[in-house]
């Protein structure tokens, strides 16, 4: 958690890769505490404009949360909350997250609709917000790095492949 602008605004953070495991016995009861204690730190923290960043990466599907259990977060934030979020970006997202979202985009608001955005490195992050008070787990860090070699490497192979050459000197 960290903020930005004149020091009200609060940035939210949120790594998903430190959820439970949908396969504990008391999965249910554990994330309904844990809405609980995100919506109440969220009334005391936010004064002004807030944001949300949802750090996906590192995360196996199986800590995910369930699109039910987002769909009650969403109605069970106030207005005054709803209204103050300037925007939820999506660090790493995966195809599932963008599928959810994809197919629940008729059923929430445009307004809210329009705050979420991607984002696919920590790179492309800190261009759009203050870094220095916001914390990123380690095993997102490692994450994103083994992301980028992976994509430099893709790079690299397709720029070394005559074939790959030709077509984009096309």
């Amino acid at each position: 958690t960290g903020y930005y602008g004149d020091g009200l605004n609060a940035i939210i953070v949120f790594a998903a890769c430190f959820l439970p495991d949908s396969s504990r016995a008391d999965y249910n009861y554990v994330m309904e505490n844990l809405f609980l204690y995100v919506i109440s730190t969220l009334e005391l923290m936010v004064a002004e404009d807030y944001m949300i960043v949802y750090l996906n990466g590192a995360t196996p599907r199986r800590r995910m949360p369930g699109l039910g259990w987002m769909k009650k977060c969403y109605q069970m934030i106030d207005r005054r909350l709803r209204k103050n979020l300037k925007s939820f970006i999506i660090v790493h997202p995966s195809w599932f997250i963008r599928t959810i979202l994809a197919v629940t985009r008729p059923f929430i608001s445009s307004k809210f609709s329009s705050k979420i955005q991607y984002v696919n490195t920590l790179a492309e992050l800190r261009e759009m917000i203050p870094m220095e008070y916001v914390n990123i787990p380690d095993s997102i860090v490692k994450y994103d790095e083994d992301k980028c070699i992976k994509r430099r490497m893709r790079t690299s192979c397709l720029s070394n492949d005559p074939e790959m050459a030709s077509v984009e000197q096309e």
